[in-house]
């Protein structure tokens, strides 16, 4: 059991690692005028955005599902 969560914490460290190479690299290397075009004009804020987005999709997804299983099994919250 502590081995596999050794390794997750290995594995998400590795990537998140790797994303921060990566995000480093494009800044580096792509115009201006490309990344603003792939990431917005608001650079720094991409991984909150793209963090707030998922959340968001999920809990829409989420409230779409409960009121799903709400009605077919007719529970009614008061």
């Amino acid at each position: 059991m502590f081995k596999r969560i050794f390794w997750v914490g290995v594995g998400v460290a590795i990537g998140i690692v790797a994303v921060a190479k990566a995000q480093a690299y494009v800044k580096a290397n792509t115009p201006d005028a490309a990344r603003q075009f792939l990431l917005g004009p608001d650079q720094n804020n991409v991984p909150m955005k793209t963090l707030e987005g998922l959340v968001n999709e999920f809990n829409a997804t989420r409230r779409a599902r409960e009121a799903e299983l709400n009605n077919k099994y007719n529970v009614h919250a008061d």
